[in-house]
């Protein structure tokens, strides 16, 4: 791949940003540079939201089945195209193979879901609210909508949002992640190439805090969607608030995966493991803390440790590969920091992924799995999000005590209980505060006709991505009240 700096795609064009200021792209599984991503400016913003809204009037009354249809040509050009996103997703962001083939498998469902858009959008009636008074709801597209996402999932989170968007019959502008911007760019090659929504219906702009600044004020953005860290996330919510934009701001994690006594190590143990180092642990649904109750302590911990070291670490893009690089190497050295941290707090560090060994890096941001023993819940590796590929064992006597530690805990984007008892399980939903829960699975990702999001500080606003009522978030229910005399 080689060295060139990435473009906007604005009003159905290819354009080069009028900015100065670039950003290396690297690749995580060797340093390597491969690209250069300009940080667009305001203005670039700006025209790239005009160009969406000039666009709105003939998409917004375009019908949601000739809308649809759109998307059933989507699906088939991402299935066309299938490997050669899942390559650029592998060198771009540093995931596996099968990482990247998992992500955009879970972007097309979405897409698959945004066909049914004319059942999705329906309104409601009642005739005779009063004596010879109907009333009927309808749903109506809003205007201009965009999102902010993240680099942890360059390919599926774009898709959480303008597929719904679109099929509802709004217009749109996506600003991916500065730090791989190039699986987006590929896909709105083909998207460009091989779909063709009229011009100014989908747009792109790449760039950083100034990009964000501009969707975020500009009046005629309606609504903004964002995923990142629940420092930023507070942020974009009052921003969007004081401007009156509808808002849905994901932001960070730290997920408490219960194991009761009674649980089946022989499957509890690799849900964990793949939960924990999956991504390289850069996802808001990782493993951050395991919470062992009652006397499987010690059998769990044994069983984790080696099973986390039989995990292959190596370059993203190499075959039969289980767990990639980190993202950068600034993120790297955060990593590494918050392992210092828990040695600090006295935490005990019996699987250390510091210096892992990786055949045949040539300088990539490796971290190995990491496994802390002994956390307590004052602990700051107990608490905040590290988004890596470390976490730690927390012993408690009873389910109460695991509840406890998972109520109190700042974040509340996911939870997960491993028991073969019912009356354990439904005590822990009922009562643990996440709003994504998982009953022996390690991962409690909604497919895409399920509300995703948490609660706490893991999210700021109202209606939460994909699922069948984020068509909620992108339209306005109209109420028509009726007399004929």
């Amino acid at each position: 791949m080689s060295t060139k700096v990435v473009r906007n795609y604005v009003n159905g064009e290819w354009i080069e940003s009028e900015s100065k200021e670039l950003l290396d792209i690297t690749n995580p599984s060797t340093g390597e540079v491969i690209g250069r991503v300009p940080l667009s400016t305001r203005g670039e913003v700006d025209r790239a939201v005009e160009a969406a809204k000039q666009a709105f009037w003939d998409w917004r009354t375009t019908p949601p089945m000739a809308r649809a249809r759109y998307f059933f040509r989507l699906k088939e050009v991402l299935e066309d195209n299938f490997e050669d996103v899942v390559r650029v997703t592998s060198v771009d962001a540093g995931k596996t193979l099968d990482e990247s083939r998992g992500e955009l498998r879970r972007a097309i469902e979405m897409v698959e879901v945004a066909c049914g858009i004319p059942s999705l959008m329906m309104g409601s009636s009642l005739e005779d609210v009063s004596n010879g008074i109907d009333c009927v709801s309808t749903r109506q597209p809003l205007g201009v909508f965009s999102a902010i996402t993240p680099y942890n999932f360059p390919t599926m989170v774009p898709f959480w949002f303008w597929p719904f968007a679109l099929a509802c019959g709004n217009t749109f502008v996506v600003k991916p992640s500065e730090q791989d911007p190039l699986t987006q760019e590929q896909i709105f090659r083909f998207i460009d190439d091989e779909v063709g929504f009229p011009p100014g219906v989908l747009n792109m702009v790449n760039g950083g805090k100034e990009a964000v600044s501009a969707i975020t004020e500009n009046p005629d953005v309606k609504g903004v969607s964002f995923v990142g860290s629940s420092e930023v996330a507070r942020i974009v919510y009052k921003k969007c608030g004081e401007t009156g934009k509808r808002v849905q701001s994901l932001g960070g994690a730290k997920n408490f995966l219960v194991v009761m006594p009674d649980a089946d190590l022989d499957t509890t143990v690799p849900a964990i493991i793949h939960a924990a180092y999956g991504c390289a642990g850069q996802r808001c649904l990782a493993a951050s803390v395991v919470v062992a109750v009652g006397d499987i302590h010690e059998p769990l911990r044994d069983a984790l440790v080696a099973a986390a070291r039989n995990v292959r670490v190596g370059p993203g893009p190499e075959e039969n590969i289980q767990m990639g690089p980190v993202i950068s190497l600034a993120h790297k050295e955060r990593v590494l920091s918050y392992i210092e941290k828990g040695i600090e707090e006295g935490a005990d560090l019996i699987l250390d992924g510091r210096q892992p060994d990786v055949k045949g890096d040539k300088g990539g941001f490796f971290v190995g799995p990491t496994i802390f023993d002994g956390l307590s819940p004052d602990m700051v590796i107990a608490n905040e999000e590290i988004f890596g590929p470390v976490f730690g064992i927390m012993h408690a006597q009873n389910l109460d005590e695991a509840i406890d530690v998972v109520r109190k805990n700042p974040y509340g984007n996911a939870t997960c209980i491993f028991t073969g008892k019912g009356k354990w399980a439904r005590e822990f939903t009922y009562r643990a505060e996440a709003s994504m829960m998982g009953i022996n699975v390690g991962i409690a990702a909604p497919m895409a006709f399920f509300p995703f999001g948490g609660t706490k500080g893991s999210f700021f606003g109202d209606v939460k991505a994909h699922g069948s009522e984020v068509i909620d978030f992108f339209t306005d229910k109209k109420v028509i009240i009726t007399r004929w005399i």
